[in-house]
Parts: structure tokens; sequence; C-alpha cells
């Protein structure tokens, strides 16, 4: 059975500890070593999720038995407007296709529902697939955006959201 908990500072390591291995397999035919590494260094730094837990985003950790298998975060009325922004969804490699991922998007999808936001929004990689997973969870692709994100990489994503 999968659970989800809210998680805190506390809980830093075990998302650094998720995203050391999800990346690489997420991303290891999409970017290169030195560009994973660098953007591990941006976003998943102590600092980084020190400060995104403390100005507003929520993260979600997936538990499945003793073992942590997967996290999102999110953001309730993004950019002031009423709209939940899924910033971050990672699944380990092992625990994908068991509905850890679904679960997580309709635990948010009802977050922000009872929030009153009116969508959920997300940027995908265009090159990683998992864009048709959330094109199966009823996102829709609604352009495109290149983002300078330091030392000549450019984040290359999907633009997406859902209507709740």
């Amino acid at each position: 059975m999968i659970l989800l908990s809210e998680a805190s500072t506390k809980d830093i390591k075990t998302i650094q500890e998720i995203v050391n291995i999800s990346w690489p397999h997420t991303y290891g035919k999409i970017l290169s070593e030195s560009q994973i590494t660098f953007m591990l260094d941006l976003l998943y730094s102590d600092e980084m999720l020190h400060r995104n837990l403390n100005n507003g985003h929520h993260f979600l950790l997936a538990n499945e038995g003793d073992a942590f298998v997967g996290f999102a975060s999110y953001e309730h009325q993004y950019q002031n407007k009423n709209q939940t922004r899924l910033h971050k969804l990672y699944v380990l490699p092992q625990a994908q296709k068991k509905g850890v991922g679904q679960l997580l998007i309709e635990t948010i999808e009802n977050k922000a529902k009872a929030n009153n936001d009116l969508s959920l929004s997300l940027n995908v990689n265009r090159f990683n697939l998992s864009y048709l997973f959330y094109q199966k969870k009823g996102f829709q692709i609604v352009g495109e955006e290149d983002l300078a994100i330091g030392n000549g990489y450019f984040m290359e994503d999907y633009k997406m959201e859902k209507l709740l």
C-alpha cells in the first residue's frame, strides 16, 4: 500500500536521495551528465529545498512499506492565479507503474480543488516521455518554453495545464 505524508525540512535528505536515483534514470538519455549534475546542485541543494519548503511549496512523500519511493511538490495560487503548480514529481524506477505518480497527482488535484484553484499547471522536458503520462491524466500541452538556467544550459519544456 502506498501512503502519502507531508514533507518538512527534516525530509530534505530523503528528497535528495530520491532525485539522485530518479534523475539519472529519467534524464540520462536526454541531458548530459554535467547538465544533470548542474541542475541537481541548482534545484535540490539543501538551501534551495529549505527555501522552497519555507516559501509556499508543499512536498508530499510517497511511502511503500518501509521505503520512500517518490515525491511531488506543488504550490497553490501560483503567480497569484487560481492555479496550483505541480513543480516536481519523481518516482523511483522500481516503483514506477504501481500507481505512485497517479496517487500523487490525484492528491494534489484534490488539494487544488479544496483551495478553489481552477487548474493545475506544470512544465515537463519535451524529450521526457512522462509528458504522455500527464496527457493520460488530463493535462494538455498549452505551449513550449526554453528557460536559460545558467552555464549555457536550458530547460526545454512543454507547458501543460489541466482544468479542474
